[in-house]
């Protein structure tokens, strides 16, 4: 983005254009569905940059049978063995489902790197074999987004600042997160890297600009929606069957069965 910084989204102009969105990707993922296909959403970028709220949105209103999010944990030690992909393999989808990466294999382009847990040639051999991997699933004929989401440093503090302060939040913030903001220009530096090497024609790199979260999450979206060519699937025809008459049934006595307190009766 460039030039004068663009003032943020209302809430209500948000709010109506998010829902017209979710309703596409329902008929994205229908159309995912029907047609077999196999989609991989990668979102990446800096801690607190809003990738978390966004793949929220994203996911509200789908079948979580078809589109699920994976957010792996550290490897195991067996997994640290493994080839590097490995793990990531075993995540991608089968016909009909959609995959939301909440940070995926370019963890060893960053924060592996960044912070001293792979070494410097498992971290140059994973910018040589990272192109060849995303073009081994382009070619199988999976549909690969990446999104990069880029939050300034300004920004990013005052986010870190608001969960530290916020007790429903406060889960999110970890001492390697507080680690980034001292390492600022090494992240930049390993981004930038990053870029040069995976920013492929057949697996290209999409920058969304972050500051403004509600923004970022309707770019992104409305970008996803128009990168894939999917079409409206006519749902089945579906009916209220008629309710059966009583055939004498009697619903056993309610004090046979605990039930939970009222709550709400003391708001």
């Amino acid at each position: 983005m460039t030039g004068k910084k663009a003032a943020k989204v209302p809430r209500a102009a948000y709010e109506r254009e998010l829902l017209r969105l979710q309703t596409e990707l329902v008929k994205l993922q229908e159309w995912v569905r029907a047609e077999g296909a196999r989609l991989v959403v990668v979102f990446e970028g800096r801690d607190a940059a809003g990738k978390g709220g966004t793949i929220k949105r994203v996911a509200e209103h789908l079948n979580p049978r078809v589109a699920r999010i994976a957010a792996l944990p550290r490897p195991s030690e067996r997994q640290r063995t493994q080839w590097y992909f490995q793990r990531y393999v075993e995540h991608l989808p089968a016909a009909g489902e959609i995959v939301l990466f909440d940070r995926s294999w370019y963890n060893r382009a960053g924060v592996e790197h960044v912070m001293g847990f792979c070494t410097e040639e498992e971290h140059r051999r994973f910018l040589r074999q990272c192109p060849i991997f995303e073009r081994m699933l382009v070619e199988d004929g999976i549909l690969l987004r990446k999104y990069w989401f880029s939050v300034s440093d300004t920004e990013q503090q005052e986010r870190f600042r608001r969960r530290l302060e916020d007790p429903l939040r406060r889960w999110k913030l970890s001492p390697m997160d507080l680690e980034s903001i001292t390492r600022w220009e090494a992240y930049s530096r390993a981004k930038d890297e990053m870029m040069v090497h995976t920013d492929i024609a057949e697996a290209p790199w999409f920058v969304v600009e972050s500051d403004d979260k509600r923004r970022a999450r309707l770019n992104m979206i409305a970008h996803l929606l128009d990168s894939v060519p999917y079409r409206e699937v006519a749902p089945p025809v579906l009916e209220l069957p008629a309710r059966p008459s009583s055939t004498g049934y009697k619903r056993s006595p309610r004090d046979l069965q605990t039930y939970v307190p009222d709550h709400a009766a003391s708001l």
